[in-house]
């Protein structure tokens, strides 16, 4: 496994699939799964059953993972 030259809170561009041209910033990396999670990019629409805290449930927003290949580090 090679090592991620990203690392969390980094800038980076998309560029490649469906965001290709966003930027934003690395919120989390997952290094086994050599996959990024970028602020603002890939989201998807989860359904959430209702709890104490969230008692109606509905659906949330989460950004999802994007392969480390597809995304470019930007110099701030």
């Amino acid at each position: 496994m090679a090592k991620l030259k990203i690392k969390k809170g980094d800038t980076v561009k998309i560029i490649a699939g469906d965001d290709k041209g966003k930027t934003g910033k690395v919120l989390q990396v997952l290094p086994k799964e050599n996959k990024v999670i970028v602020e603002g990019c890939k989201v998807a629409k989860k359904a959430v059953k209702p709890t104490e805290e969230n008692t109606k449930g509905g659906h949330v927003n989460k950004e999802m993972p994007i392969d480390v290949s597809n995304v470019k580090k930007v110099e701030a």
